[in-house]
Order: structure tokens, then sequence, then C-alpha cells
């Protein structure tokens, strides 16, 4: 693989910009560039639109069948597999994120793409037969050219979440991958090119949002869905363009989930899987549980336990299989996550583990005094500080768990199975993890509420937004005698 320049990937070529433009990526341990990358505008997106048009529009993959696809999504699978030091070092070079969990990222990605191509093939519609001689049954179309907008914290992972059920529908894809992690995107495209996937069928474009690459691309004429994961600003934005063309969207956007640890929760569950849902890759994730309520009789035994755990995390250079965490992702983001660092004593906080910067990096942060309202406790920090607040009572901290914009993800620990259900049903949050975090099963619906996103995905619910759902009546004829 060639890595001294990564291009757009478009009619199954890569190929540099229309202008020639490029752009350098930045290694955020080193701080310094370690590759180009071609800088796309909305030349190349209307060229990889067009491409994807007359590929779903001419071509064999809407109409080869969910068997025939299915066989060349698992072989995409394989190579992703038999190139996973490449992804992942390109993913760990683009954004910070620790070598160890870039190779997992190369798995995961992997199993998204399997997986889908599966549900395609074995997805059952409904058979409805009716009273007045007639039989209903439904059929699920491919939707046409889809745009699918890629966030920087996990890209491969992210992008094939997108692009896997996009294609075993039989859709056609423009990939936008985030400009801060560009490179796992053209490498994955050359290897579906490799796996047989027609050209056209997946594209690649690199560039920025707004004025550059991504807005053109959503504010295309000739798309039929988008799939957007990022920042609820930007996906505001997204929505208004789509709206001028009617064109259905799915986003997943920001979360500050709530993590409760109940007076009679398993503590060395509670503390193992809340540095997870509050530090891994380096905070930097959605579905953080970063805003930690703790049962007041057993406050200062977890405070304890998760600041020591905390200050033992492995902080350093990413490209060493035992660091645990590595730098932010960008100096912009780096600036921002420390900006909230600066006004902890003003809010009236204090600092309990971490807090020291180096580079670009933070030390896992633990932060303590802070009313629930402060902002480092209401805002999408993104980045590897968690606030910890004590409660009293079930509807206190349910309460508090729901007095956000945000809607996406939380956690909560207990022993008690009828506390487990009941406080699961009353958060309002897209997903609720009991006594664990960041397990999921493709099946189930993935998406958020309030700032958190429009939209489901994952097993049927992706089927949904990537298809056209059609109903087809035939009238039954009654015998002659």
């Amino acid at each position: 693989m060639d890595s001294a320049f990564f291009g757009h990937v478009v009619n199954g070529a890569e190929i540099e910009s229309v202008d020639g433009a490029r752009f350098a990526s930045v290694n955020p341990w080193t701080r310094q560039p370690w590759t180009e990358v071609a800088l796309g505008g909305p030349a190349d997106a209307d060229l990889a639109i067009r491409a994807a048009r007359r590929a779903f529009d001419e071509g064999d993959w809407p109409r080869m069948g969910f068997e025939r696809r299915g066989r060349v999504l698992h072989r995409f699978a394989d190579l992703l597999l038999e190139n996973t030091d490449v992804l992942a070092a390109a993913d760990s070079q683009d954004m910070g994120k620790p070598i160890t969990q870039a190779r997992h990222d190369v798995t995961r990605a992997a199993h998204n793409i399997r997986f889908f191509a599966d549900h395609a093939r074995l997805a059952v519609g409904e058979t409805l037969p009716m009273d007045t001689g007639h039989h209903a049954y439904s059929r699920f179309e491919p939707a046409g050219v889809v745009v699918a907008i890629a966030p920087w914290n996990f890209p491969l992972m992210l992008e094939t979440w997108k692009i896997a059920p996009a294609l075993a529908w039989g859709n056609t894809v423009v990939l936008k991958p985030a400009e801060d992690s560009p490179t796992s995107a053209t490498i994955a495209a050359r290897l579906g090119l490799e796996a047989g996937l027609p050209p056209g069928v997946f594209n690649v474009v690199h560039g920025y949002g707004p004025d550059s690459v991504g807005q053109a691309l959503t504010e295309h004429a000739d798309i039929d869905r988008i799939t957007f994961t990022g920042e609820s600003n930007t996906g505001r934005a997204l929505a208004r363009a789509a709206s001028a063309t009617l064109t259905p969207v799915s986003m997943e956007l920001g979360g500050k989930g709530a993590n409760i640890v109940f007076v009679d929760a398993d503590l060395d569950r509670a503390v193992s899987w809340s540095i997870q849902a509050s530090f891994r890759n380096a905070g930097q994730v959605c579905l953080a549980g970063s805003r930690i309520f703790v049962a007041r009789e057993i406050y200062d035994e977890f405070l304890g336990r998760i600041a020591e755990a905390a200050e033992r995390m492995r902080v350093g250079d990413p490209a060493d299989p035992a660091t645990e965490l590595g730098p932010l992702a960008s100096q912009e983001h780096f600036t921002k996550v420390k900006g909230y660092l600066d006004r902890v004593e003003s809010e009236g906080g204090k600092v309990r583990a971490g807090g020291t910067v180096d580079g670009w990096v933070i030390r896992p942060t633990v932060l303590v005094d802070l009313p629930p309202t402060a902002p480092h406790a209401q805002e999408e920090i993104f980045g590897p500080v968690a606030t910890v607040h004590a409660f009293d009572t079930e509807d206190e901290v349910v309460a508090l768990a729901n007095d956000t914009r945000y809607g996406l993800n939380a956690l909560l620990f207990t022993s008690d199975l009828d506390r487990a259900h009941r406080v699961a049903g009353r958060l309002r949050a897209g997903t609720v993890w009991v006594n664990c975090f960041f397990i999921r099963d493709l099946r189930a619906p993935f998406g958020g509420v309030g700032d958190s996103g429009v939209g489901r995905e994952g097993g049927n619910f992706s089927r949904e937004f990537f298809t056209e759902p059609k109903a087809v009546v035939i009238e039954i004829a009654a015998a002659k005698t």
C-alpha cells in the first residue's frame, strides 16, 4: 500500500482531485504530517455521485441478488482482516488511537460487513392474506445512491457501519470520511475493488464539510439517502440541506451519557466499566458514560477506586501495544478539551485525578464537587474527563440522568433485577447498558433522542432506512366451477 498519498476512489480508480489539491494528515502523537490526501471540492463530489448514479441505474450490483452480493462482501471482510495491521496503523497515525484498540476496530469493521451481508440475505418480509380475495406482501428495494459521512473517532468501524447495510441491500455509496482520519477509507475502497465491488458501487471522496465536498454531497439533487455520524450542530446544518431535496436522513449525533452506580452495585465491575466508558479512545466516544452518579453511601469508596484506576492507565505512544490512552485527535480538539480543564475551579470543582497535559495528551481526569448543571457535566467534552456526583434516591438520579439535551445512551450498575428493568425503562436514551458498556447486538436499534440524533440503524432498522419498502397487492381470482 502506498503511504505517500491517499486519493479519492471514484468509479473504480484512485484519483487526484479535479484541481489537484491536497492536504496533510497530521499524526497527533508526533504533531507532524505523515502523509498527503486528495482535497476534494464540489466538482469531486459531483464526479463521485454521477459514478454512483450510473452504477445504480445501469450496473449489476442492485440486481445481482443477495447471495452474489454477500459473497463479494464476505470477501471484502476477509481482506480487511488480512490487512489489519495496515488499516489499524492508518487510523492510529491519523487520529492517535492506541494501536491495540485500532486493531480491535478492524475486527469490528469486518464483523459489520459480514453481519449486514448475512442479514440482508436472511431478512424476511410480511405476507398479509386479505379477506377480500387479495393477497399483500412487502418487498424492500434498494433506495439508490447513499451519501455516508463518518466521524474521526472510530474511522473504519463507523464507516463500515454505514456502508455495509447500504451495500448489502443493493445501494451504491459515496463515503466522505472525516478530514482528521481519511486514510483508512481509501485503503478500504482499494480492498473493496479487490474483493469484486463493481466500479462506482463504493466511492470515497476526501475533504472538508461547510463550503466544501461535504456540503456539496448533502445538497446534491441526485442522491437518495444521507447517513451521518458527528456533532449535533453539524447534524442540524445537514438536515437543513437535505430538506431542500427531501432526502431522508439518519443521524447519530452527540452524547453525554449518564452512568448510575447504585448502592448494591458490584464496585469492581462498576469501576472497570466506568474507566472504559469515560477514558477509552481518550474519551473521544459519543457513547461515553462520563457523567457519573454514585449512591451517597458508596460515593467515597467508588471515587477512591476510579481515581486510582485512572492514575494507573498507561498513557503514551499509540504505536506501543501497551498504551491505553493516546493524544487527542487534533490541535483544535485538544484546545477545546483543555479549555474545560482551565475552567474547573471557576465552576466550583476540583481535580481528583489527572488533569495534566503533555503535547496533545490529557491524562484521564476525574472531577468532583461540580454541580450537575456545570458545563463539564452537561456539554459533550469528547475528551478523557469524567465528573462524579452523589445522589440519594432513585427518583432523584433518574431526574438528574434525564436532565440533558442529549439522549444517546446511559449506563447503570445494580444487583437488583427489578431496579435494573425499572430504571432502564425510565431513562431517556437510545441504548441503556446494565452492568456493562459498549456491548452491541447489530440487530438492535441504534440511535438517540433529543440532540443525539434522528432515526435508528441496525438490523431491520437499517433495512427500513436503506431501502424503499414496497407493498404488492394481488387479486386472487375465484376458482371457476
